[in-house]
């Protein structure tokens, strides 16, 4: 092989060596800063891209995909001195490959840190009560706080969760022991409220039929009163009638007042409910005396006329008599 041949392999092994150091290819989620003899000049995007080789270099490789770093558990004391751990997860994104990667010597190292040093701060800076029931104010407050510090690094901080937050076995215990009572105390307070309610809706109804018993003795009053108004009036028009009766020189009227008032003082004795025996000092002719008289009155009502009896007397007129106990 002459020296020719040798030289101008040569120089196309070194074409081709030249071409593929000058020619990078860059992923799609990825960037790349070039170097020129160590400084920095620009930032290849996805897709082909060209460079000096031997002049320039490819410095770093940064992902501008969204990742993920754990937070590892840490000791924070609270506002109400009470020691709890707590861990969580921070999700970022860089935004700057340049940035991310000349600002900052150790971009996760550096986000994992600052976001445990502002938990201590933010957690810290609170009452165990409300770091139990506040955990979204808690994220809200480091993704502010983070994000903010993370700002000159070229890096977007998405989110900050906040994973578990465990207080000391002896303050679970006491914790469980204040809600045991505070139910004990609602239980209590809520019994004690439907018995007095209980109390009111029956003093109401003691009270809505203590007035209706009212109104309805009073009812019963008035209905008794006038019928006993209607009586008086009865008996008095019986009285003046009979009065009249007795002016006009009319004995029927009398025999059956009499008659009338005889009866109803016999119903009475013997509808008495403490009556065991009775005793009628009366004869009985001067019960059929005075239901003759009685019937005496049907007779006239009905246009009868009595007959004259065997002396040539007439009995129309005669009061019955009662006879002499002997």
């Amino acid at each position: 092989m002459s020296a020719g041949t040798i030289v101008v392999l040569a120089l196309v092994l070194l074409a081709v060596f030249f071409l593929i150091k000058a020619v990078v290819t860059v992923p799609q989620g990825a960037n790349y800063t070039v170097a020129r003899f160590g400084k920095y000049t620009k930032t290849l995007k996805p897709g082909l891209a060209i460079i000096t080789p031997f002049i320039e270099s490819i410095d770093n490789k940064v992902s501008m995909k969204e990742r993920v770093l754990d937070v590892p558990s840490q000791e924070v004391i609270t506002s109400d001195n009470a020691m709890v751990t707590a861990d969580g997860v921070v999700f970022f994104q860089v935004l700057d490959a340049a940035l991310s990667s000349y600002e900052v010597n150790d971009l996760e190292y550096a986000i994992l840190n600052l976001t445990m040093t502002n938990t201590r701060t933010v957690m810290g800076s609170m009452s165990l009560d409300e770091l139990l029931s506040k955990r979204d104010d808690i994220n809200k407050k480091l993704l502010v706080v983070v994000d903010e510090a993370t700002r000159p690094w070229g890096v977007k901080v998405t989110r900050i969760e906040i994973k578990d937050i465990n207080p000391p076995q002896d303050l679970v215990q006491a914790m469980g022991r204040q809600m045991k009572a505070e139910r004990d105390k609602r239980a209590s307070i809520l019994e004690a409220e439907g018995e007095r309610q209980s109390a009111i809706l029956s003093a109401e109804g003691e009270k809505q039929a203590a007035v209706l018993q009212a109104e309805g003795r009073r009812e019963a009053a008035f209905k008794d009163a006038e019928a006993r108004e209607r009586e008086a009036a009865a008996e008095a028009e019986a009285t003046r009638l009979v009065s009249v009766a007795i002016a006009t020189g009319d004995v029927q009227a009398i025999n059956y007042f009499v008659a009338d008032k005889y009866v109803a003082a016999l119903k009475d004795v013997a509808s008495a409910p403490n009556s065991k025996l009775i005793l009628m000092p009366l004869e009985a002719s001067s019960v059929i005396g005075a239901l003759g008289g009685i019937s005496e009155i049907a007779r006239d009502a009905f246009g009868a006329k009595g007959g004259e009896s065997d002396d040539g007397s007439s009995n129309r007129g005669s009061v019955p008599r009662t006879s002499q106990r002997g």
